[in-house]
């Protein structure tokens, strides 16, 4: 009985010397070996602004570690969602990377080249149409507050009467006020508002038809989405409530088209609550960076609510932030 004992303790002991192995990555000496592999001043998050026919668009770029020296990541481009990048290739100073295309015109993939010039992220960006742009980008600010918020009054940003603190982003302006409701009858231009924001809560009441798409916008850069999204559909990050191509509500909460809803929003640097007709679906979450469609990439600055009317038809009746008190 004793040898065999003996000999089974024998069997576990070798059994868990796997594990022992295999824990290792996660002491904080597999941390500093991670800082030396080649390639790690690329690590982070990247703001990028890209010359499109000189014309800025932003764009956004995160550089992970995976194991021991594989760079993986993810991409938010012009427009779209942020997209896994399965890994990023580095050699001689520069680094390479090629995801599918996704919203994008063409058939080749969506290609990223580019080196770290003086701090900053510079390189050629080539479209799947095979169209090529510059760009440049910086470290993204982290965004953390140390204090405890203090909010100020509540401010109506829609009055209810006209279009007043407002302005739309395209050359025409489909937006109207009808019987006291912020209308956008069909697909058109964005609507902006005229004040910046930094750390706010922000109500608003909005309805859409069957199989309409919209979006808020906090700080002009993070997309919480309005979409008339299945009410069995299983969450997802560019479902209803979801922050576009990041994080996903963890409920389907949507009351169906021609219903009137609810999204309260508490934005306190990158960290988001949303509650959606009365349920908190996303509760103090990062968001890592912007979503596609965002109106600019500078992270550290203030910015706008905006709506989205190029995708369809949506109403508001009710628009209250209120701002954080520095």
């Amino acid at each position: 009985m004793k040898r065999n004992t003996a000999f089974l303790l024998g069997i576990l002991a070798s059994c868990a010397l796997p594990q022992v192995i295999s824990a290792k990555p996660l002491t904080k000496e597999y941390v500093h070996y991670g800082q030396e592999v080649e390639g790690k001043e690329l690590i982070g998050r990247w703001d990028i602004e890209v010359d499109v026919n000189g014309t800025p668009a932003p764009s956004w770029l995160e550089v992970k570690l995976s194991g021991y020296k594989t760079l993986v990541g993810h991409y938010v481009s012009t427009s779209g969602s942020a997209r896994p990048v399965s890994q990023v290739f580095y050699e001689n100073g520069k680094f390479k990377f090629a995801i599918p295309p996704q919203w994008e015109g063409g058939k080749m993939n969506l290609s990223v080249e580019g080196e770290i010039l003086n701090g900053t992220l510079q390189g050629t960006i080539t479209e799947p149409d095979g169209k090529t742009h510059r760009f440049k980008g910086v470290r993204a600010p982290e965004l953390k507050r140390t204090a405890a918020v203090k909010w100020g009054k509540p401010i109506q940003l829609f009055n209810g009467k006209d279009l007043s603190g407002w302005k739309a982003t395209g050359k025409t302006n489909q937006w109207i006020v009808k019987n006291g409701i912020l209308t956008s009858p069909q697909s058109g231009s964005n609507l902006v508002s005229e004040q910046k924001f930094e750390d706010f809560k922000l109500h608003v009441e909005f309805k859409i038809p069957s199989g309409s798409n919209s979006g808020v916008y906090l700080r002009g850069r993070y997309e919480v989405q309005i979409e008339d999204s299945p009410k069995d559909a299983h969450p997802n990050a560019v479902l209803f409530a979801g922050v576009y191509g990041f994080l996903a509500a963890n409920e389907m909460v949507n009351k169906g088209a021609g219903e009137w809803q609810t999204y309260d929003i508490t934005l306190v640097g990158r960290l988001v609550t949303v509650v959606a007709n009365g349920k908190t679906v996303i509760s103090n979450q990062e968001i890592p960076g912007i979503t596609g469609g965002a109106l600019d990439s500078k992270e550290g600055e203030p910015g706008p609510i905006y709506f989205q009317g190029d995708h369809g038809p949506v109403e508001f009746r009710k628009v209250v932030i209120t701002p954080a008190i520095k």
